[in-house]
């Protein structure tokens, strides 16, 4: 279970989360969305502890990420996969070598466990027989999903992922987001899903998010969520800047 409770957060002088309140339940998986600068990275950031808020808190399966240290903390980060919109690939390392670097540094296991569990996730993937290659020699749509595996590799119970289709053509989008909700059944992690591009993400996903003046307004099964009365939210779903968005539009 994932628990953003009250979390605030100031850059440059600006309220960029004013008091964010949601929960993702154990196993479920939720959208996150809102116009492009309204906080979701910021957001992402703190719920997986790369950014500290000014105030609140952010449990991960009833840990408080921000203040415990050491082994604890490493604890909590390993139960945390997180899937970097550009990947975060290592442009040295093959594929094998960068699914086995979390591996090599989190564990004991042996060679042979290593190549074993490398090869299992490929397979997940359906990336087999790319071990060799090195990103720069694979399509924005492998580099994904190989990120994606690597995301997975330590069967982490929950994961973030961070635009997942930024960048990707309509088909090879769906593709990636089909993968997801199979691996998301199969796995049964917790899942945040951080987007602008909703219409699609809405379809693998128990709830809708959305993030608006720094806080959640709504968060809600996708069902529900469409047939929100809030004036915000409904402009977002017609895709207009008409409303109370135009001015977060224009200045984003």
């Amino acid at each position: 279970m994932i628990q953003v409770e009250d979390v605030h957060k100031t850059l440059a002088g600006h309220a960029v989360l004013d008091g964010v309140n949601f929960t993702i339940e154990k196993g479920t998986m939720t959208c996150l969305l809102g116009l492009s600068g309204t906080g979701k990275t910021v957001l992402l950031k703190n719920m997986i502890g790369l950014m500290r808020p000014n105030a609140g808190r952010v449990l991960i399966d009833g840990t408080d990420i921000h203040q415990v240290r050491g082994k604890e903390l490493a604890k909590v980060r390993d139960s945390m996969g997180v899937l970097f919109q550009g990947g975060a690939l290592f442009d040295s390392m093959t594929v094998q070598e960068n699914l086995e670097f979390p591996l090599r540094e989190k564990t004991d296991l042996a060679d042979p466990e290593i190549r074993r569990i490398v090869r299992e996730h490929l397979d997940m993937v359906e990336l087999e027989g790319t071990e060799k290659k090195f990103p720069s020699q694979l399509s924005g749509g492998m580099r994904k999903r190989v990120a994606l595996a690597r995301a997975l590799i330590l069967d982490p119970g929950n994961v973030f992922f961070d635009e997942p289709t930024t960048g990707l053509d309509p088909l090879i989008a769906n593709s990636i987001l089909r993968l997801i909700h199979r691996l998301h059944r199969k796995l049964k992690f917790s899942g945040v899903i951080v987007t602008h591009d909703a219409e699609k993400v809405f379809q693998i996903v128990q709830n809708v998010a959305m993030l608006y003046e720094g806080k959640i307004i709504a968060c809600d099964p996708p069902e529900s969520f469409m047939k929100s009365t809030h004036p915000a939210v409904r402009e977002y779903i017609r895709q207009t800047a008409s409303g109370p968005l135009e001015e977060l539009a224009i200045g984003s």
